[in-house]
């Protein structure tokens, strides 16, 4: 078989994606090499997903263990590592029942569906109304996609489902107008991503929760990305004293091993009875096992470590700024950081990451998440 480059990918890859011209082929903590044998300090997180970095140990033994056991059984069967990371979840959350899945689409299209079902189960086929928020990303499947807040991502993939509603965020009045008897769930990310990092309001959150509680409403938290300690808490409800009814986890639930879950009550859990979802690959033992490892090592020393490091890194971000004039704004929580470029430079985040992988002096892969925990 042939060297394969960058060329390749045009070559035998469908194109909805257009990779850096490096491939990495491996990965140290916070650093990664690519065919060529050059270092570069990484800090996509693959997309807020290394939260330990590349190639943890633990999690390298997690998996290696595993391995050497059971490998998958489909849903036929259930597995002690899948039963062990739903036990550590629920022990550490609101949560009470746990559906796995491989994704953050994935466990996004689980908690919408048992939204309307259980909307369904308890009320009337007429309260099926979704809430959700301009600029907001919850997955790319065609329910998930049409439940973001983003129209061109539905553009040339319609008809999509109905009883979508879009809002704009923070605006609770838009919600007090909107929010009725016929809503089932409101779907919000407490800082939204790929929206350009933004926070939600305390004052927001709240009126979601009691919004949804008037209404009968199921309130989800997407915490695909905000998850897993990335905010500084396990999970970024935990800041806000605001509880769902429903919240998915996805990325740096596995450290890099694809694994996914949707978590909520057991009352709310009934609804998805048997034969009613499901997921071939869910529970996975090898996952399960890597994602136990990645919530074992996400303990108080490591959060309030991530929260040193939001500290620093805008104390940093902010003087850099100072000296270049680069940022309009520098935002976020956590180790989830946005950075806004100001009008000059407006539209040129790709100018900035192709400059720091080829010129730098000290070369880096950048995007709008922050590096690695620890």
């Amino acid at each position: 078989m042939k060297k394969v480059t960058r060329k390749t990918f045009d070559e035998v890859m469908v194109p909805n994606y257009n990779p850096q011209t490096i491939i990495p082929v491996s990965g140290k903590g916070a650093y990664v090499w690519d065919q060529t044998g050059q270092k570069y300090i990484d800090f996509t997180s693959g997309i807020a997903v290394n939260a330990l970095g590349h190639c943890h140990p633990a999690l390298i033994d997690a998996l290696e263990t595993q391995a050497k056991k059971l490998w998958h059984t489909g849903n036929i069967f259930t597995n002690e590592p899948a039963l062990e990371l739903a036990q550590l979840l629920t022990g550490l959350t609101f949560a009470e029942k746990v559906f796995f899945c491989n994704s953050g689409a994935e466990a996004n299209e689980a908690a919408l569906k048992l939204a309307r079902k259980y909307a369904h189960d308890h009320y009337n086929h007429k309260k099926h109304q979704i809430i959700s928020f301009y600029s907001g990303f919850h997955g790319k499947s065609l329910f998930t996609v049409t439940v973001g807040g983003k129209p061109e991502s539905r553009r040339g993939f319609k008809p999509v489902p109905g009883g979508v509603v879009h809002l704009p965020f923070n605006d609770i009045d838009a919600l007090k107008a909107t929010l009725s008897e016929k809503t089932c769930a409101v779907i919000l990310e407490p800082v939204q991503g790929a929206g350009g990092v933004i926070p939600a309001t305390a004052d927001f959150l709240h009126a979601v929760r009691h919004a949804c509680d008037q209404h009968n409403a199921l309130m989800i938290f997407d915490e695909i990305q905000t998850g897993v300690g990335r905010t500084g808490k396990l999970y970024a409800y935990m800041h806000y004293g605001v509880v769902p009814d429903i919240l998915t986890t996805a990325k740096a639930l596995g450290g890099g091993f694809p694994v996914a879950a949707m978590l909520t009550t057991t009352e709310i859990a009934k609804s998805l009875h048997f034969g009613t979802h499901g997921s071939t690959y869910g529970g996975n033992p090898l996952a399960c096992a890597v994602a136990k490892a990645v919530l074992k090592m996400t303990d108080a020393a490591l959060l309030n470590q991530v929260s040193k490091r939001h500290k620093f890194l805008i104390q940093e971000l902010t003087r850099l700024n100072k000296k270049y004039h680069v940022f309009k704004d520098i935002r976020g929580l956590g180790l989830l950081i946005g950075c806004e470029l100001n009008e000059q430079y407006a539209g040129k985040a790709r100018f900035f990451l192709q400059t720091s992988i080829t010129q730098c002096r000290y070369r880096y892969i950048a995007y709008y998440s922050a590096t690695h925990y620890i």
